[in-house]
């Protein structure tokens, strides 16, 4: 008999596990606290970007909505830091083709909320808020906008309700379950750049950096020709959001950190003063599933920083992992939720460590001279030795190489990267074409 499942979040991860669950003939009712999305007025450049990569396609191309992704995506080939002094430095994400895909989530939720949609075994219900779920019915309860009381009762609920779970709260008043909540020192704040006379301001094949140390902007492009920016600033203290209040501090800001930036930004003043100030926090906990009968997916049990571009694409890929698990284990749900945590459990902190990693990297590093100097070390490794040397970088966005795995070989790149950063003269031998015998004569890099 087909399993009933009741999915709690009607969000990217939800939405798309839905589509998954549709296509597999499961009769599935969705839940959503928020109205319908597709009915909402919401342009391009107006909400939070996010960035796909392989793990990303992969599991879109799973459930048959990867084109149709593809048709309101932006390739986006490097990074494009910007220096205090308004200078340009472009560096490439990977190898020719390589590339992460600018998409807003908003438009992104309305096409796999569509995409599932279309199956008649999938149902979804707006503004329903979780206020309520038994775990081991297990039944699930939700309060409507004129306060009336819905339930569901199916056989397996899955928690994909984000980094404030309603599900996993019930969960977390179980024996032995873990949980950790951390918040990061910075916050964000959304901007935009529109389009001049339809055009792009920026290269559109870009995601634009301007890296400050403590502190830094980020734009990514929309097809508008519009760019969604996010400002990171530590929430207190010096160059932070608790200073800039008036209009006079706001923009002085900008003229000294961002001076192009905000030549691109008429209205800086009213989009900081009317968009939220939001704040980045960390979920980790353990387990993730209860039973066989509840299970958390994505933000829901491994929220993360956004500063890899991969909590979209863990979220995803949860799915893809779901997806073979099924494959293998059928419909025992019990042996199937078990193996799914155990695997996946590992590779998501993994992300998550890697993430926060990322930030300093982004705000700190990109413009520093041996920073450069290591990256081009780095890029002559991928194009000599392509089996032996894949870059961290290119093995989290550009394969499907387990994080973790992705974490521990990346550990013993940087001592190879230190061992020929060490070399003075390292980048005129790469310069005069010498770079992979030198390597090979001295046995740096394993076989």
């Amino acid at each position: 008999m087909s399993k009933q499942i009741t999915i709690v979040g009607a969000g990217l991860v939800g939405s798309l596990l839905a589509a998954l669950f549709g296509k597999r003939g499961y009769t599935v009712e969705v839940f959503e606290r928020r109205p319908d999305i597709r009915n909402a007025n919401i342009s391009a450049g107006k909400s939070i970007n996010m960035a796909c990569s392989t793990r990303g396609w992969k599991a879109l191309d799973l459930v048959g909505a990867g084109d149709k992704v593809r048709e309101a995506a932006i390739a986006m080939n490097g990074r494009m830091m910007h220096g205090t002094d308004e200078s340009l430095t472009f560096q490439p994400y990977g190898k020719e083709g390589e590339a992460i895909y600018s998409i807003s989530r908003a438009g992104l939720n309305q096409i796999l909320i569509d995409h599932a949609d279309q199956y008649e075994n999938v149902h979804f219900n707006f503004e329903h808020k979780c206020i309520e779920v038994d775990l081991d019915t297990p039944l699930s309860a939700f309060e409507l906008p004129d306060g009336d009381i819905s339930t569901s009762d199916s056989d397996i609920i899955f928690g994909t309700d984000g980094a404030f779970s309603a599900v996993r709260s019930v969960m977390q008043k179980l024996k032995h379950f873990n949980f950790s909540q951390e918040y990061i020192s910075h916050d964000y704040k959304e901007l935009s750049i529109e389009a001049k006379d339809g055009d792009f301001q920026m290269d559109k094949h870009s995601l634009h950096i301007w890296p400050r140390g403590s502190h830094m902007l980020i734009a990514l492009p929309n097809p508008d020709g519009s760019f969604t920016c996010t400002l990171f600033l530590p929430y207190e203290g010096e160059n932070s959001f608790e200073k800039l209040k008036s209009e006079e501090e706001i923009k002085g800001f900008f003229e000294d950190k961002f001076p192009d930036a905000l030549k691109l930004i008429p209205n800086l003043i009213d989009l900081f003063n009317e968009n939220p100030t939001s704040p980045l926090v960390i979920i980790k906990c353990f387990p993730w599933t209860y039973e066989g009968k509840v299970a958390l997916i994505g933000d829901a049990s491994h929220a993360i920083v956004p500063f890899y571009g991969q909590g979209m694409n863990a979220g995803f890929e949860d799915v893809s992992i779901l997806n073979e698990m099924m494959d293998k284990h059928g419909d025992n749900w019990t042996d199937l939720f078990k193996a799914f945590e155990a695997s996946r459990k590992p590779d998501a902190d993994a992300i998550a460590d890697l993430a926060l990693k990322n930030f300093i990297e982004m705000r700190d590093l990109v413009g520093q001279e041996w920073f450069l100097k290591r990256k081009k070390i780095e890029r002559a490794l991928y194009e000599d030795f392509p089996e032996q040397f894949i870059p961290q970088y290119s093995m989290v966005s550009f394969t499907n190489t387990p994080y973790s795995e992705a974490v521990r070989k990346g550990n013993q790149q940087d001592l190879i990267l230190d061992e020929l950063s060490n070399k003075e003269d390292i980048i005129d031998i790469i310069d005069r074409g010498e770079f992979k015998s030198f390597v090979e004569s001295n046995n740096i890099i394993p076989n």
